[in-house]
């Protein structure tokens, strides 16, 4: 048995995978990958193999990257061998997604298990699946370049990808965070204050061209200045708001600024408002020059006469916050909501700080200048 313990010799005319079956026999399977391994019986079937040679290394020079909506990105990924082989080696990469709202911790193996696959390649054949099908691509700018190369960026694609490179039994990975620049934005009901559940608030920040915001994109807003008192969800299932000026009623006076956390939440039988992400969009966000000022279904046909649409609550967040778009007039948007973006703060336009003004949801039937969306 101790010459079962002992490594192979050093020099070698091929790098072997040797599997000891029971009882001390072996067999020299025909695959050679260029790696060195040795297994070692433990008398039950059931050998641990042990490494010995070169080894596969894969790596990112950045671990997050952030791009604008509707823009290409290039999320970087690269491996190499120690010791550098003198050939090339014929190794397959795997790209696949976590989608941020279920990042709150490092990765786990239960986490693998719900990653979308993006792209698989192995020379120069490569599949992309669902809605990453045709938007995606590898750089190969040099030799082990794995960057994975994402076109017409949509809301949905911020998360944590991952750059899985295989050779044979040798699997090494690297994962890179994707972020989008927007706006966080509170949104409520027509109803009022806490109408939504949290598939409710999801759908309810969908139907306004944006998604639930994580934690980190409402932190963010947070250092940026965002105070609202109002609870609402976020995209992990918790409820929270961001508070710069403690107050009674918002946590009290004595509660240093932050963010209030409720933690997680019944996803159904619990309702809240809620926090958006808006990203920049493709198109145009106007104020329509008219004589008279419209009602709700005049506002609608309004711009669809000028070639347009209505535009939703985060395509007015986004071309306020993103395009600099400054109106000192109230306009009626998708949702039935009126609503002005101002950039330079000044007399009659509202507090002193910039800001998207709210009237609520007036009756339909007021009248009001809209912004439209072309």
């Amino acid at each position: 048995m101790l010459g079962l313990l002992r490594p192979l010799p050093a020099v070698c005319p091929y790098l072997l995978l040797l599997l000891l079956l029971p009882g001390g026999q072996g067999r020299i399977l025909g695959y050679n990958n260029g790696f060195h391994y040795q297994d070692i019986s433990n008398g039950n079937g059931n050998g641990e193999i042990y490494f010995n040679g070169v080894r596969l290394h894969v790596e990112s020079p950045q671990p997050s990257v952030s791009a604008t909506r509707g823009s290409s990105v290039t999320l970087p990924c690269h491996f190499h061998y120690e010791p550098e082989l003198a050939a090339p080696r014929r190794t397959r990469v795997k790209w696949s997604w976590l989608p941020a709202n279920t990042i709150t911790a490092p990765v786990s193996p239960e986490a693998f298990a719900r990653e979308t696959e993006v792209m698989v390649a192995m020379g120069n054949r490569h599949r992309s699946y669902g809605s990453f099908r045709g938007r995606v691509r590898l750089r190969r700018s040099a030799p082990g370049d794995m960057s994975l190369v994402i076109n017409e960026l949509q809301l949905n694609d911020t998360g944590r990808y991952r750059c899985e490179v295989i050779d044979g039994l040798e699997d090494e990975s690297v994962t890179v965070e994707l972020e989008l620049r927007g706006v966080v934005f509170p949104y409520y009901s027509q109803k009022g204050r806490y109408h939504f559940n949290f598939f409710g608030a999801h759908q309810a920040c969908q139907d306004q061209d944006a998604t639930l915001a994580t934690f980190e994109q409402l932190f963010t807003a947070w250092e940026e200045g965002l105070d609202w008192c109002n609870a609402g969800w976020l995209a992990d299932g918790t409820v929270q708001y961001p508070i710069t000026v403690s107050r009674d009623g918002c946590g009290g006076e004595d509660l240093a600024p932050g963010l209030r956390n409720y933690g997680q939440r019944h996803r159904i039988l619990h309702h809240y408002d809620a926090f958006c992400f808006s990203a920049s969009v493709k198109g145009t966000v106007y104020f329509l020059k008219q004589s008279t000022k419209l009602s709700f279904t005049e506002a609608v046909q309004a711009c669809a006469s000028d070639g347009s649409q209505i535009a939703k609550v985060g395509q007015l967040y986004a071309a306020w916050r993103l395009m600099g778009l400054d109106r000192c007039d109230a306009g009626w948007l998708a949702d039935g909501s009126v609503r002005y973006p101002i950039t330079k703060p000044r007399a009659n336009c509202g507090p002193l700080q910039p800001g998207v003004r709210s009237f609520g949801f007036p009756p339909l039937s007021l009248k009001f200048g809209v912004y439209c969306y072309r």
